[in-house]
């Protein structure tokens, strides 16, 4: 069978005040032609259907509709999960009448494994599903302890155990996954990801995830991703748009998943057009550099983060102009000469060293990224030096 992979939707949210809703339906046209191109037999959407817990009506009419036509007059079954901005109950509020176009719609953790029939194959999907399991949502106190450690490891084990449970009712004559959304150790993040580990106690251990499923799909992080420590093939699909400039530069996807019982899964990004890219301008030359980009018409399709180095404070007449020639810009930000020598200090400072060293072997080697005992290496022999100078 094909599995697509998708998360992250976030609909209804806006971006400095302006709606992405248009955004949002050009990426579920968009999806539904990938879907149907990709002759896909079941969609899976792990988590954040919604921005807030009481999304605008717009983006309910938009979910429905886009779910109505995903599945096919229920020729297609989709499975969606609550993430942490969900409202888990309004989410699967709408059950019985989803159910009967093949949707399963599941606010709240629990321990059975869904049963899925995929009538394009006919074969069963075994899905362990596992919507976002905070405390409240799991209904138990995982500690009585402040203690972050403690937390973070009956946070870790309370995980494995309900993933071990469903499991238990895979079959081997069936296609087995899991899907949940979560915060992985080691996943790397952005500043559009609402926080859902307080200190990193409510984080879940990359060997935690059931080794048993043939695929985990996972949402939460909004930057595509496989889990590389997994015991198994384990992957974020991503956000489908970019929701804040520290997505800049980042391609989206979904992930197309070839399974079938008892083998090991192949899988497929699937890169996305839809929405309008999220720039950083850098006019380091001053505003001349800038009314020159907006006569070239650079990047008219796009959000725009403008930072300009200047000697004096911007006039309003100027900020008016600059935003009448380019709608998207949403931030104006004036650099001046006795800011620059502070904001490189304080960039320095704050990057840790494995990152200084990732950064200083790709400008050597043209780009290419070290391995992992390659970065390992390098901080035990730092530290080996360290030790000898304070000796």
């Amino acid at each position: 069978m094909r599995i697509l992979h998708t998360a992250d939707w976030h609909l209804g949210k806006t971006l400095e005040g302006r709606s992405r809703l248009p955004e949002q339906a050009q990426f579920l046209a968009e999806l539904l032609a990938i879907v149907e191109e990709e002759k896909i037999d079941v969609v899976l959407m792990a988590g954040d259907v919604y921005d807030t817990v009481n999304p605008p009506a717009q983006a309910e009419v938009l979910f429905y509709e886009s779910l109505q036509q995903l599945s096919n007059k229920g020729k297609r079954p989709v499975a969606v999960i609550a993430g942490n901005h969900d409202n888990p109950d309004r989410l699967s509020a709408s059950w019985p009448l989803a159910a009967t176009q093949n949707i399963s719609l599941l606010g709240y953790p629990t321990m059975d494994v869904q049963t899925i029939y995929i009538p394009t194959t006919d074969e069963m999907l075994k899905l362990a599903s596992l919507p976002y399991p905070s405390e409240s949502r799991l209904n138990e106190v995982l500690s009585e302890q402040f203690d972050e450690k403690q937390i973070r490891d009956q946070y870790d084990a309370r995980i494995r155990q309900l993933f071990e449970k469903m499991c238990e009712q895979f079959t081997p004559d069936s296609v087995n996954m899991a899907m949940s959304h979560l915060f992985v150790a080691g996943g790397s993040s952005t500043d559009s990801e609402r926080p859902i580990e307080v200190g990193g106690a409510f984080t879940v251990a990359a060997e935690s995830l059931p080794h048993q499923a043939q695929y985990v799909a996972l949402g939460h992080l909004h930057r595509p991703q496989t889990i590389k420590r997994a015991k198994t093939t384990a992957r974020y699909a991503g956000s489908p748009l970019a929701y804040s400039f520290s997505e800049a530069g980042y391609t989206k996807s979904v992930t197309i998943i070839d399974a079938e019982p008892g083998k090991e899964v192949r899988t497929q990004e699937i890169y996305l057009s839809s929405g309008k890219p999220l720039v950083k301008w850098k006019a380091t030359e001053g505003l001349q550099q800038v009314f020159t980009w907006l006569e070239e018409r650079r990047d008219t399709n796009a959000w725009i983060d403008l930072e300009i180095h200047v000697k004096h404070a911007l006039s309003m007449e100027e900020i008016h102009r600059i935003r009448k020639l380019h709608e998207g810009i949403l931030h104006i930000r004036p650099i001046f000469p006795e800011m620059v020598e502070e904001l490189t200090a304080v960039k320095m400072d704050s990057i840790p060293i494995e990152e200084l060293f990732v950064r200083f072997y790709e400008k050597q080697t043209g780009g290419a990224e070290p391995e992992e005992e390659l970065v390992h290496l390098f901080l035990s022999l730092l530290n080996e030096e360290r030790k000898e100078g304070a000796e």
